[in-house]
Parts: C-alpha cells; sequence; structure tokens
C-alpha cells in the first residue's frame, strides 16, 4: 500500500493567511506592509503597473478612468527607462500637451505600490510644489486602489503625512521648491524627480545649482534615479539642453502609412494652404519625409501608435527623449497651426511657442538692431497729432546726476507702439526746479488726430540712482496720478510686479520692474519690419516719429545680449558696450513697465483714454525714504489686528 505522505510546504498555510489567523486584521496588514518593504522589485515595468493599476482624476484629467499607455504610446519607452536597472538617470526635454506630469505620478505611484523609496519632487516654487500636491498627488493617491491606503489624508498635525511630506511603508515622497536650499540639502534621497528645470533659479539660495543640491541627495544609493522634465527656455542657457545634450538623445520615429518610412516628426514637415496670403490652418497635414504623401490627423495619430524610440547617440547610463507637440494625441494640427500665425508677429509669443510647442530652445538673435535702419521708418506725427491707433499713453522717467531725461509712448491693440517725444530736463536733480519741470511735462496732454486729449495715464521714475528720495518724495506725492517709483530688477521676471515693496522702515511703497524681460520685448519688436503702405501695422509693430535723431535710436539699442560665465555657469545679461549711453531704452523700459501696471484694464477706447484726471491724494506726513535697500512685501494687518485697533478706536 502507498504511503499517503503531504509535503511540508503543501500543509503550511500562506504567510498572510497564517497572520490573518494568529494576529488581528491590522497588526496582520501592518506586519504585511512591513515585510514588503524587504522584498525584492516585481519583474514588473511601470508602464505595465500603471495600465493595471492607474486611474486619472476627473479634475486633473480631460480623459478621467483608467490608465492606458497606448492612448500615447511614447510614454511607454519614458516610463519604462526608470525601470531599467542599466540606467541611472532619465531626461526628457518636451513640448507641453505631452503628459509629463501623469508621467511623474505614474513613477511615484509604482514606487509607492512595488519599490518602496525615498523620493524627492523638485518644483520651480514652493507654491508650485504644494499646486502639485493639492491638485495631482492627492487626486491620483484618491483614485488609485493600490496605493490609496498606503498613503493617509494630510493633516497638519501629522509629521508623517503632510502637503509637502507623504510617508507610506519602506519610502516617503518629499515635495520641495528649487528655491528652498533647506529643502534640497536635508536627507538622503533615492529616486529624484525635478520638474520643469529650466524654470529654476540659477541657485538655490546661496548654495549653489538646485539641481546638482537634489542629486547629491542620491549618492549613497547604488540603485539610485535621477529624472530631469523641462520645456526649454533660452539655447545657451537651458539645463534640460545640457542634459539632454549628455544623453544617448532618443527621438520618437513613426512609420509612414503609404511607404513605411520610418522618421521623427518635424515642424518643417507640417503643410497648410496659404493663397493670396490667407493662411487655412483648417487645412494642414503632415508631409511624409520620404515619398511625400500627406497624413490627417487620424492617420498620425495611428502611426505614433507604432512608433518607437531610436537613439541618436552612444548610451553611458542617461537615456534622453526628445518630444515635440506634434507627437500629441489631444492636439489637432489645425490647432498647433493656428498658434503658430498668432505667435509669429510677436518675437515673445514666437519665443513662447517654439519652447512649449516645438519643444526647442529659443536662440536669441546675435546681430546688432542697427541704428540707420530706424531712421529710416520715421513718420509725421509728434504730441500734437498722435496717431489714431493710440488709445493710451504712458511716461518712463531716467535720473541722471547733472538731469532728467523722460520719454512720452503710444501703445495700442496688438501690441503696437511708438515714440511721441523724448525730453531732457538739465539741472540738479537734488533741486526741486527741476522736477517742477518735469511735472508741468507730465501734466500735458497730447492731441490724437481725431482731436481726442490724451493725457499720461501712468509714468515709472526710476530710484535706482543717487537721488532715491527726491525720486520718493516726487511720486509719493502724485500717487493719484499713477506716478510710480520703481526699482529695475535684472534675470527672468515679469515686467510689472502688481504687488508694490517697501523698505524695511516703511517709506513710499516702490515697484519691481523686469528690465531685462522689457529689453527682450523692446528689441523684439524693432525688429519687426513694417507693411507695405496700403495694410495695417503688423503685430507689435514699434512707431518713431520723423523729428527722431540718430542720437537717440543709437542710444534706444545700445546694449547688446552676452553669454558670461557666473561662477561656472552660463549666464544671460544684457550690456552696454563701453562709452555708450542708453538712456532713451531705459525711459522706453520704463514706459512699458507703466503701460503694464494697467494688466487687462489698459484703456481700449478714446473716452477711456481722455479720462478726467483723478484728484492726488490727500498729503501725508513725510516718510522715513533713507533706508530702501532691502526689499519686503507691504504687510496687511492680521485680524487679530485690526480687532485690536478697533477695541481701542471706540
Amino acid at each position: 500500500m502507498r504511503s499517503m505522505k503531504r509535503s511540508r510546504s503543501s500543509l503550511a498555510p500562506s504567510s498572510s493567511v497564517y497572520l490573518k489567523t494568529r494576529l488581528s486584521p491590522k497588526v496582520a496588514d501592518a506586519f504585511q506592509a512591513g515585510l514588503a518593504v524587504f522584498s525584492p522589485p516585481p519583474n514588473l515595468t511601470v508602464s505595465q503597473w500603471a495600465d493595471r493599476n492607474r486611474f486619472l482624476s476627473p479634475e486633473a484629467s480631460s480623459e478621467p478612468g483608467r490608465w492606458d499607455t497606448s492612448r500615447a504610446e511614447y510614454q511607454r519607452g519614458m516610463m519604462d527607462a526608470v525601470s531599467s536597472p542599466l540606467v541611472h538617470t532619465v531626461v526628457i526635454q518636451s513640448s507641453s500637451q505631452v503628459g509629463k506630469t501623469e508621467l511623474l505620478l505614474n513613477l511615484i505611484g509604482f514606487h509607492i505600490d512595488k519599490d518602496p523609496a525615498p523620493m524627492l519632487v523638485v518644483q520651480p516654487t514652493l507654491e508650485m510644489a504644494q499646486a502639485f500636491s493639492k491638485d495631482r498627488m492627492t487626486p491620483m493617491v484618491r483614485d488609485t486602489p493600490a496605493i490609496e491606503k498606503k498613503i493617509s489624508p494630510a493633516k497638519s498635525r501629522d509629521a508623517m503625512n503632510t502637503t509637502l511630506h507623504k510617508a507610506f511603508p519602506g519610502g516617503h515622497v518629499t515635495m520641495v521648491g528649487a528655491n528652498s536650499p533647506s529643502g534640497l540639502a536635508s536627507r538622503p534621497i533615492r529616486i529624484v524627480l525635478a520638474d520643469e528645470v529650466d524654470r529654476y533659479d540659477e541657485s538655490a539660495g546661496t548654495e549653489g545649482d538646485p539641481v546638482n543640491l537634489a542629486v547629491k541627495r542620491t549618492t549613497t544609493f547604488w540603485n539610485r534615479k535621477v529624472v530631469l522634465v523641462s520645456t526649454p527656455g533660452i539655447k545657451g542657457l537651458s539645463r534640460i539642453e545640457r542634459a539632454f545634450a549628455q544623453s544617448d538623445r532618443r527621438r520618437f520615429h513613426v512609420p509612414c502609412p503609404d511607404c513605411g518610412h520610418e522618421q521623427a516628426l518635424k515642424w518643417s514637415q507640417v503643410h497648410w494652404s496659404n493663397e493670396d496670403g490667407k493662411h487655412k490652418p483648417e487645412t494642414a497635414h503632415y508631409a511624409c519625409e520620404d515619398c511625400g504623401s500627406l497624413w490627417t490627423d487620424v492617420q498620425r495619430w495611428t502611426a505614433i501608435r507604432k512608433g518607437e524610440w531610436k537613439a541618436e547617440g552612444e548610451f553611458t547610463g542617461t537615456a534622453g527623449f526628445h518630444l515635440n507637440e506634434l507627437y500629441s494625441p489631444w492636439r489637432r494640427l489645425s490647432e498647433t497651426v493656428t498658434d503658430f500665425l498668432a505667435a509669429k508677429g510677436a518675437p515673445s509669443l514666437l519665443k513662447t511657442w517654439v519652447n512649449t510647442v516645438l519643444g526647442e530652445t529659443w536662440e536669441d538673435e546675435a546681430e546688432r538692431l542697427e541704428a540707420e535702419s530706424l531712421l529710416t521708418r520715421g513718420e509725421n506725427y509728434g504730441p500734437d497729432d498722435v496717431p489714431e491707433w493710440c488709445p493710451l499713453v504712458t511716461a518712463g522717467v531716467d535720473v541722471q546726476g547733472d538731469r532728467i531725461e523722460a520719454s512720452r509712448w503710444g501703445f495700442g491693440d496688438n501690441d503696437e507702439s511708438g515714440l511721441i517725444e523724448h525730453e531732457v530736463f538739465l539741472g540738479d536733480p537734488a533741486k526741486p526746479e527741476i522736477w517742477d519741470e518735469l511735472d508741468d511735462w507730465l501734466k500735458a496732454s497730447c492731441i490724437r488726430i481725431d482731436g481726442a486729449r490724451l493725457r499720461t495715464r501712468a509714468a515709472c521714475v526710476d530710484m535706482g540712482g543717487h537721488h532715491t528720495q527726491e525720486v520718493l518724495k516726487f511720486c509719493r506725492d502724485r500717487r493719484g496720478r499713477k506716478v510710480f517709483a520703481i526699482k529695475g530688477m535684472d534675470g527672468v521676471r515679469p515686467i510689472w510686479t502688481p504687488k508694490a515693496s517697501k523698505s524695511k522702515r516703511g517709506a513710499m511703497p516702490f515697484y519691481a520692474v523686469g528690465v531685462d524681460t522689457a529689453k527682450d520685448a523692446i528689441y523684439g519688436r524693432l525688429r519687426i519690419t513694417p507693411s507695405r503702405d496700403a495694410e495695417p501695422a503688423p503685430r507689435g509693430y514699434v512707431h518713431l516719429p520723423a523729428t527722431v535723431t540718430a542720437s537717440y535710436v543709437a542710444q534706444l539699442v545700445a546694449e547688446v545680449v552676452v553669454i558670461e560665465r557666473f561662477k561656472g555657469r552660463p549666464k544671460r545679461k544684457w550690456k552696454l558696450p563701453s562709452g555708450a549711453r542708453n538712456e532713451a531704452l531705459d525711459c522706453a523700459v520704463y514706459a512699458l513697465a507703466a503701460k503694464e501696471s494697467f494688466g487687462r484694464r489698459m484703456p481700449k477706447t478714446v473716452v477711456e483714454a481722455a479720462e478726467v484726471v483723478v484728484d492726488p491724494v490727500a498729503e501725508e506726513p513725510e516718510a522715513d525714504i533713507a533706508s530702501v535697500e532691502t526689499v519686503v512685501a507691504a504687510k496687511k494687518p492680521s485680524l487679530f489686528e485690526q480687532r485690536r485697533l478697533q477695541w481701542l478706536n471706540r
């Protein structure tokens, strides 16, 4: 008779069954989660995990529901590169609208669920990190059952789980701003996800490059991963462009529906009808670079589903991916062409289009603007016969040691602008007489050719020289006429910052002006050539009166863009050549800032532009204007302070 033996393994219950029969459910679940930490990573790629587990949230996606990688097939290779043990760095240089953020969320979800590790998500600012956590990560965790119970809801008193720090068994996700040196250098990290790296400050405080600080946190991990993602910025300064150049440079090749030729999609192959100068974006098709066949949007999207990544360089551990909007399954070619046609007449808009649609860096036009060519565009107008296109007049004022220079500029629709007049007031800015002359000039109205009287609606006066106190006093007494004290700031920043700043002692408010951004806009618009006589001026065109002098135009285009190295890194700067003068350019910058102070409330009609001057504010006691070097935001009294003041004033 055969022996009826059972193996020990066949009789032994599974570990999960054993735990649940011997321990309480909560303790068993906790113990099981602890065991998972020591388990080896599963033989599962990020894209496979996403297809099985990920759900898109309705408030963060136009297509809520179960994730499907084949919807945007190019994402598969990018996600799975992170799963590869051969890859330590992934670089993604791309346009907008290709699903970069969802890709990062899939990486986070995969590691929370299957390969726990300490993770760091770096956003350009702390505010953007908070928005990423609240608007993208929290809904993803909530709607993905595989990780929903592994992270508890954020609680302000729970150190393990706050808005910017999410703990889970075996790891955590910490979200920081690239401008926070403490957030970038506090604890060891195995996985770094750096989003929009081209928007990071050059340095995190005084600690150095934010990306380098974050990467240093991974050095103790043999299986570290660094993911750099961004739309690019300016050529020569772009972090993502440099990182992509050091990778194996992969591009997504798709087969032609007719001839089968595999090719990377390029903007130069997009064609549309342009009969008699009338563009028809709705006719846009993609042309195969080999056989010339024209693809419809549906054919293009079908080809993308069959595409694959191909590297142009040698692989050394860094996988680089480049994508443009032509691959997006959410954008039609007609929409891309429409956006291009709207942007091509304005350099600032075209720069944004090149960065966010083509996923390419913007290259500054290196050639100097020639003053002689600008002199030829002189038109017969002045302060007593302003052209009809102008509903708004502003002024920019530059204070020198022995004079004050001021320009009056007009602005219209479609970024159209023009110099109206430039005045030089000789005298000592430390004495009141010269300021009285400037005040009379600012009060004077211009006359439009249709008879409308246009007053100077706003003016910006530079306080950055040796006469700061005089500037602050002059502007304080004329706040009701929108005469602003301003301070020019270098670097990437808005032309106009709506929130005023003050000195530590509460002096007269002043405003920061992004002078580099303003110069970019002015130079770009000066490069726009005039239309034929019978046509209206192109978008962004700059008019100059026939009375303009060669000296003025030389000052207007005196500065040049240079790339200099600062602490070992390239830095873009506007530079004034030795011996040259730039007062005309400075005044133009300040007049543009005054225009930007209106935001979306810029006057559009003659009635709005010819309003009665607002009465000046009542005279106030002298403010301490001796110290203005330290900039702090004007502080609003707290609710407690307001109630306290109300109680004291009863």
